[in-house]
């Protein structure tokens, strides 16, 4: 008994010494998201667009799109959604790998976010977090009164959970 003990109390500090590590550091990607997406994420690795079907991936800056049978990237979305206004359509932030390969699942799960305008882009916000993006419109006045110029890239931030 005293050696079943004994596992069970090295197995929990083992895995509550993990769980510690795991928190120290998060990783952020704030300056690099577009500033048509959504505000009060840290960390975005896909947007889903349920009105249109279609996927932005953060770290690459591309779009992806189904054409013909075939998942298209680019970095600007087809003419077909020339009308598309990114800034107020609803953005489902996925982030797991290549989530477009589950599109059928994801169609349908989040279908009932197609018409909402319900998000507030980063664009808009006065949040100070966001005027590292290089493209919000206070970033200069940022980067200016903090004596930097991180134009918008990844970076982590010890000891801080967001």
């Amino acid at each position: 008994m005293k050696k079943i003990i004994l596992l069970f109390a090295l197995a929990t500090g083992v895995f509550l010494a993990n769980t510690a590590d795991a928190q120290v550091s998060v990783s952020i990607n704030v300056g690099a998201q577009p500033i048509w997406g959504p505000t009060g994420y840290d960390y975005v690795d896909y947007y889903y667009f349920p009105d249109i079907g279609v996927y932005y991936y953060v770290p690459q800056h591309q779009y992806i799109y189904m054409d013909g049978g075939n998942w298209i990237t680019a970095s600007d979305l087809p003419n077909r959604y020339a009308s598309f206004n990114l800034y107020t359509a609803h953005k489902v932030v996925m982030n797991e790998p290549k989530p477009y390969l589950h599109h059928e699942t994801n169609q349908s799960k989040y279908a009932s976010y197609k018409g909402q305008n319900d998000q507030h882009p980063i664009r808009d916000s006065h949040e100070e977090k966001y005027f590292e993006n290089k493209d919000h419109p206070e970033h200069a006045k940022y980067t200016a009164s903090h004596g930097n110029d991180n134009h918008g890239g990844e970076h982590k931030e010890e000891g801080h959970k967001h």
